[in-house]
């Protein structure tokens, strides 16, 4: 038996002016959540939104008070950063990725979506032959959204039929034509939590390198594969990255997820070196500066976007750095209550027949972190996301993500401990009412 019926959840769809359900924004279903569970009072299980839902990391905050105390409120922040995060990102690159990249190449941006939306613009002005970028995915749907507002074509394919050696055969097709400016996917993967693995890695970066494409890797849940101890600074085994494979590459790390330091808008491109110092007339032509790369993207595109970031913030994300290559703070142990989640939830949806949408990496089964996908025999996506609503689940459809399974993303870290119970016999009910063969 459902717990809300096809007339609440159809009217809290008109009142927030949704009108697919199937296909609805993760917003727009946050909006039909939130208008169920305060219309009732029954409690939603939100797999919805990708927010942090852990404690805010308290060296960042008290950093942020002491710059605040300072007085650098007064001052404009300088475009390309300040010196101590610029620093800080750099050393910390080196101690949990095991890469050099200097600190002028090292530069904060207001949140990746900021750094995201400034690289597109930089990698997709600097060949007029390059004009579209590359999604492999499922990935994360605000990009492509993007691209829409800057009026940038793209090419995107699903990688679950493409992995290991048979991603060298898609790729060459993609990159043939010679028209794609950047290639672009999160590792671990929002949505489905897979993680290229080093073969794959390498894949990219030669291709990168013949084709002459920018790949931006978006590194937003840094170290979250629970597979492997990431947690040790200067200690194998180290991030895997495209960065070992390729010159051509961005890297954007995101304070949001690690350091659950989300509110503050804080993150970083790190570009490398030999990109950062890249000519390219097409770039001087536009924008009557030097040409160079790096240069172009500091002062000509994201400062025009946020004229910097916020200076105490830059002070707080310096500190997280810097103390986590001290071992002072272990980030990776913080962040696995997303893993102990996620090993909860699924034994929950698999025991009342739901199945792992994206199982397996290469070479073993996916780790648990903070988001899972999840498929229902019998089901579309868009009749599985459907039918969760008027269960109390809220996710959204992997479609959106430019998926061609059929199946929901669920996140984990709105997930609490009383929730636990709720959502199980809500599932025994789902199940209970959907019999499969």
């Amino acid at each position: 038996m459902k717990i809300f019926s096809e007339e609440l959840v159809e009217e809290a769809a008109r009142i927030n002016h949704v009108t697919d359900l199937s296909h609805a924004t993760i917003g727009e279903t946050l909006l039909v959540a939130q208008y169920l569970e305060q219309k009732t009072g029954i409690p939603f299980i939100r797999m919805d939104q990708g927010s942090p839902g852990l404690p805010i990391n308290h060296f960042g905050v008290e950093a942020e008070k002491r710059a605040l105390d300072s007085g650098i409120g007064s001052q404009y922040p300088a475009a390309a950063g300040i010196k101590e995060l610029k620093d800080a990102a750099s050393e910390f690159v080196r101690a949990f990725i095991n890469i050099d990249i200097s600190s002028r190449a090292c530069i904060p941006t207001v949140g990746s979506v900021a750094g995201s939306f400034g690289s597109f613009i930089a990698c997709c002005q600097r060949d007029q032959a390059k004009d579209k970028v590359l999604f492999i995915d499922p990935g994360f749907p605000i990009q492509k959204s993007q691209l829409r507002i800057l009026g940038i074509a793209w090419k995107e394919f699903d990688i679950y039929a493409w992995r290991g050696e048979a991603l060298r055969r898609k790729l060459e097709d993609e990159l043939k034509d010679g028209d794609i400016a950047a290639i672009i996917y999160s590792n671990p993967n929002n949505p489905a939590w897979i993680s290229l693995e080093e073969e794959e890695l390498a894949i990219i970066g030669e291709l990168a390198t013949k084709y002459d494409v920018i790949v931006m890797e978006d590194l937003a849940y840094f170290a979250m594969d629970n597979r492997r101890d990431l947690s040790h600074p200067y200690e194998a085994p180290y991030i895997r990255t495209v960065a070992r494979y390729t010159d051509n590459y961005i890297l954007m790390l995101s304070a949001s997820k690690i350091f659950s330091y989300a509110g503050q808008r804080i993150a970083l491109v790190c570009v490398s070196d030999k990109l950062f110092d890249r000519y390219f007339p097409a770039l001087a032509e536009r924008y009557h500066d030097s040409g160079v790369f790096g240069p172009t993207l500091i002062a000509s595109i994201l400062y025009m976007i946020t004229s910097g970031c916020t200076a105490t913030t830059q002070y707080a994300y310096a500190e997280m750095l810097r103390l986590s290559c001290e071992g002072k703070i272990n980030f990776v142990e913080d962040t696995r209550e997303y893993a102990i989640r996620a090993q909860r939830m699924k034994k929950i949806f698999c025991d009342n027949g739901f199945q792992i949408t994206y199982p397996r990496d290469v070479n073993e089964a996916i780790g648990d972190g903070f988001f899972f996908s999840l498929s229902y025999p019998g089901m579309t996506g868009s009749e599985l996301v459907r039918e969760l609503i008027h269960y109390g689940v809220s996710s959204i459809n992997l479609d959106t993500t430019g998926s061609h399974q059929q199946g929901v993303r669920a996140c984990t870290s709105r997930m609490r401990e009383e929730l636990y119970p709720i959502l199980d016999t809500r599932m025994k009910q789902f199940h209970s009412d959907h019999k499969t063969s």
